[in-house]
Formats: structure tokens, sequence, C-alpha cells
């Protein structure tokens, strides 16, 4: 008996491993099957002087020839767009633009591109790697920048408080016109007047402290001639922030002036004039001047940057949508030549993404937005077609184009008034564009009695779990990360030194229309240090909605064992949140700046519930540590 046991177990082990050995051996044949016959494509420097119609011709031609790694010589490559590829995209939280690319990455599986070490230099509206409906993509050991930057800077070098005018000194590598009293930039292929602008501090090479005071410029006023405007209506709504509408009822205020080459002065100004000695940053109208992310990557599972340096770009360094499983690892945004800026708007961004998302031994510096942002996307019930069909629009006008989600997926219905959390559910069967800005939804199941013109959609599959994991945010404009991820959420080992807030965590539903809510969040063992040092009256760490009511909007947060070196009292604001730790948190008062706002406490929590204090030591200069409702009357700081 024992004997027939142990032949009983050997079978069963080597039937086992005949099994295993069998799978392993299929998948192999799949891989083989997959990259047989594929290509490693080496480009050397003899394409350098505009490596665009090379590279083009030979990715245009991989259904031919199939491509399992494109290397390039360790060099400088130059790329134009005189011979790229035109293609009309739109991109969620940028411009809709015809651009061109060496790049078009569509339709790839298995692909690797290794710059081993070299550097791309752009020229004009280009997009680097423009990726699409792709599996399994990796981009390493490569340097991005553009020959002409997409933003431009010039040096205060005077002020007049009695005319409230200010004088600004322009290099060469800034070429300019005045046009009709318009100060306008000159660039390759491109060209902006000043627009939104903010100073930087030369010697931080940051934001200048409490640049509030200074910028924006208030390039517009009120317009003085206006007939009968207020009578033209619309039978449906209209998003007053695009451009064809943003332009009514006001004219430029701003008046430019040349004193001589390379020195204008600036009249009319509203603010405080910019101190001398500050660099002021201008980049043009927002509907302007998102035009060229170095990155974007669309409907693509398995992507990966590893060892990518993104000096530049007119727009962002990536925007990814509707993807999965991407992964960044020492993907870093820094400025070059001496610029102030990185890139003109956020350093990465990741809309309607599922599986993982991963920022891994990153630095992100001197961009004129955020580290990252991750959210979905609401749309807005604008009609009921039938029992099943709706008619949605897109809130935003730089949301245009966005497909929410695909067969199957998950929708939430969602009416803000009374919950942040969807009230009913439904799954989609098929989606019909009919334009930029309306769609049709079909769903598979009817649609509830209770579906209101007005309510708002997200897709609740089109969220990531997160970890931003020892990376550097520091000098940039606006906050460090916007979380709106439902899934695991971990931010760990991270410095932050921001010009807004370190850690966003918002519902938005009026702007934007960025969807999600965080409900399982960890902040662990990370460094904040002088943030929100712009002027702004803000937590470091922040919760906000945009709808005011009691409503929970956010679950299970847990803020332990970071080190928080503070100028100014306000560290943490907290509201509509069940179950927040506050635990092992080191407070001091750095003395870098002069306090902007003394009399804030250095903790403010409304309208939550399940909020522990535990170990925190406190050395700042908050006269009030913990100010709080009167919902949580027993609750105390330790």
């Amino acid at each position: 008996m024992t004997l027939f046991k142990k032949n009983k177990k050997s079978s069963v082990k080597l039937i086992l491993a005949s099994t295993l050995l069998f799978l392993a051996t299929i998948l192999s044949i799949s891989w083989l099957s997959q990259n047989v016959n594929k290509q490693v494509v080496v480009f050397n420097t003899s394409i350098s002087e505009d490596a665009t119609p090379k590279v083009l011709e030979r990715i245009l031609n991989a259904d031919a020839k199939p491509i399992s790694e494109i290397k390039f010589e360790k060099g400088t490559y130059h790329f134009y767009p005189d011979k790229g590829l035109e293609k009309f995209v739109h991109i969620s939280n940028h411009n809709d633009v015809i651009v061109r690319t060496a790049m078009p990455i569509f339709n790839f599986k298995n692909l690797i591109i290794d710059g081993q070490g070299s550097t791309f230099i752009y020229h004009g509206r280009m997009i680097p790697f423009l990726i699409d409906n792709s599996n399994n993509i990796t981009v390493k050991n490569v340097t991005v920048d553009w020959a002409d930057s997409f933003h431009s800077e010039g040096k205060i070098v005077a002020n007049d408080t009695t005319k409230h005018t200010f004088d600004m000194e322009i290099s060469e590598e800034y070429p300019y016109e005045i046009r009709n009293g318009q100060l306008i930039f000159v660039k390759e292929y491109y060209e902006h007047h000043l627009g939104q602008s903010i100073l930087f501090d030369p010697k931080r090479k940051g934001i200048t402290f409490d640049t509030e005071k200074y910028t924006p410029l208030n390039q517009f006023g009120k317009i003085e001639i206006s007939r009968n405007v207020d009578k033209v209506s619309y039978k449906y709504p209209v998003d007053k922030l695009e451009p064809e509408f943003r332009i009514i009822g006001r004219e430029n205020a701003l008046t430019v002036e040349e004193i001589k080459p390379g020195l204008v002065r600036i009249h009319n100004t509203k603010g405080d004039l910019p101190p001398v000695g500050n660099i002021l940053v201008c980049k043009g109208e927002q509907h302007e001047n998102r035009l060229a992310p170095a990155f974007r990557v669309t409907h693509t599972y398995g992507f990966n940057a590893t060892n990518v340096n993104v000096h530049h770009a007119g727009g962002m360094g990536l925007i990814a949508e509707n993807s999965a499983d991407l992964i960044l690892d020492s993907f870093n945004v820094t400025p070059s030549n001496g610029r102030m800026v990185s890139t003109t708007a956020d350093a990465t961004h990741f809309v309607g993404c599922r599986g993982k998302v991963e920022l891994k031994n990153c630095t992100f510096n001197n961009q004129l937005d955020d580290a990252t942002n991750v959210h979905g996307t609401y749309q807005i019930v604008q009609d009921i077609k039938d029992e099943f069909t709706i008619g949605v629009r897109m809130g935003h006008f730089q949301q245009q184009g966005f497909v929410i989600g695909k067969a199957n997926d998950t929708i939430g219905l969602v009416r803000l008034s009374n919950s942040f959390f969807p009230y009913n559910k439904l799954t989609i069967k098929n989606i019909k564009k009919i334009n930029s800005r309306y769609q049709l939804i079909t769903f598979n199941e009817k649609l509830p009695a209770d579906l209101e013109e007005g309510d708002l959609l997200e897709n609740l599959d089109a969220y990531p779990e997160l970890l931003v994991e020892n990376c550097t945010i520091s000098n940039n404009r606006a906050r460090g990360l916007l979380l709106s991820s439902p899934r695991k959420t971990v931010i760990k080992n991270n410095f932050f030194s921001t010009e807004m807030e370190a850690i966003l965590i918002p519902i938005e539903s009026g702007h934007w229309y960025e969807s999600g809510s965080v409900e399982n969040l960890e902040i662990v063992n990370n460094t904040f240090q002088d943030c929100q040092h712009s002027g702004f009256n803000r937590g470091v760490i922040r919760f906000d909605t945009d709808d005011d009511n009691q409503n929970t909007a956010f679950k299970n947060v847990a803020i332990t064992n970071n080190v928080f070196n503070q100028f100014d009292n306000l560290i943490l604001q907290v509201t509509n949140i069940d179950g927040l730790l506050f635990e092992n948190n080191t407070i001091t008062n750095s003395g870098t700046f002069p306090q902007l706002h003394p009399k804030n406490p250095a903790i403010r929590i409304s309208h939550s519930n399940n909020i522990k204090f535990r170990k925190n030591t406190y050395k700042g200069k908050a006269k009030t540590i913990l100010e709080k409702d009167d919902s949580l009357k027993s609750l105390k700081f330790k």
C-alpha cells in the first residue's frame, strides 16, 4: 500500500512536470512566432542632420519587414517636421492639432527603441513618440529636447512704480517682434505672445516666492464697446473656456514698446510689479500652447520607459490615455541649456488608464504644471435617446475626442449633489462618435428610471493601481501629484518642493471634468520641503471637492512617517474623508521664507470622520495645531 502511494505521488509529479514543460514550450513557440523574422534595425549618425526621413521610412515599412528593435548609434540626431508623417490628433489636456512625427508606433507588438545614450533634438510641431494601439513597447536610453523652446524667458531689469511699467531684457535665444503693441516670440514653425506667465528666481532656479503677487500678468481687459452680444443664445450648453467664447468681451490690455534692441517695456500690468532680477517665463494662451508632448501613448497595453530624459516639450513630457501597465523608471524631466523650464505642461499625465502605473526613480523638475495627474473623465449626459442609449458631451474643450471606454466596461452614473459615488452602474455595448464633443453610448442594460440629463458618467474599470517611489519633484509650477484613482495608491520615499500642493486629492467636475476619488491611499516616508510657496492659502497635502456638501468623498488614507519642513503653517487640509490615519510624522519650521499665512493652523479638517492622530511630532510655529468642525469635538492631535 505504501509503495502504491509513492508511485501515485511520483506519477502526479511527473504529469505536473510534463504539463509545465508543455506550457513553457507552447509559450516559447508563441513568443518565437511573434518575433521570428523580425529585424533589429540600427541607425547610425550618418542620418543625424535630419533623421526624420530614414526613421519614418523604415517604420512605415514594418508590415513588410517586421521590426523587433530599433537602435541608434550613440550621437545627436535632429528631427525636422518637413518630411514627417502628418496626423490630426485629439490629445487629452492638450490642443487638438495637426502634428508630424518620425515615429508613428501604430499596431506594433514587442518593440524596443534603444537610443543607446543618444540625444534627439526636435524642431517645431512634432511629437517624438506617437504610440497607438500597441502592445509591450519599450523606449530606453534616450534624451529628448527641442532646438527652440515653446516658451520664452526674459530678465526683469527695471520697474517704475509711478508709471506702473517694467522693463525686460530678452536674449538672442528668444527672437521677437512687436506687432500693434503686442510682444510676439518667433520660433521655428511656431510663435506665441505673452499669454500665461510666471516668475522664476534665477538663484534658486525655481518658481519665485509669492509669485501670485506678480503673475499672471493679466494680459486682457474688459472690452469697452459691446452691442447686443448678450442676446446671442445657444440651444445646447457651451463651454465658455473654448477659444471662440473665451475671447468674447475682452481685449488686449498690455502694451509693449522697445526701448532698445533686446530691451522692452511692458505697460498696464495690474498686479504688483515683478522684482528686478527675476526671470519672466511666458508661453502664450492655454488653448494654443499645448501642442507637442514628447510621448503620446493611447490604447496601448504594456509601455516601459527606462533611462529617458525629457528636457523640453510643447506640452507634457508624457500623456497616456486609455492604456494599461505603464512603467516609468528613471524617466526624468529637467531643463537644459540654461533654461528655467523643462516641459510647458505636466511632466506626466494618465487619463482613463488601467492595470498599473508606476513612476520609480524619476526626477520631475521645472515643468510648468504638475509632476503627474492620474484620473478618469466625467462625461455629461446631454440627452436620453431610448431605453438603452444616451448622448454624452465632453465637459472641457481639451477633452474633445476622448472615448470613455470599450465594450463591457462598467460605467458609474454619478449625481454629485447627492453622492460622490455612483448611484447606479451600467456596462457599455458600444460607443458611436458623432463629433469630437458628442457621442452616443448604448448599454447592455436598460437605463435606470432615475437617470437625468446633466448626470455624469465615469468608467469604473479605467483606473490604475499607482506607485510613485523614490522620485524628486521640485522647482515646478503647480502641484506635485494629483491623485484620483480608487485603486491602491502608494506614494513613498519621495522628495517634494513644489510651488503649490505637493499632493492634491480632488474631486473635480466643473472645469477639467477629471473623475475619480481615492479609496486606498498610503503616503509614507516622504520629505516635503517648503511647498505652497507661491502665495495660495492651501495645505501641502489637500483633499478638495468642488461640490460643497458633507458627503463622504475619500476613504482609507494613511499618512505615516513623513517629514514636513515648511516655512508656513498649513500642512494638511482635509474635507469629506472617512478614515484617515496620521501617524509618526514630523513637522518643523524651515525658516526659509517669511510666513504668508501665519494665522493658519497646521491641520484643518471638516466634514470628516474616523480620523486618528498617533505619535506625531510638532515643532512648527502655528498657535493652533488642529482646527476642526463641530463633528470632531473630541479629536486631538497626538
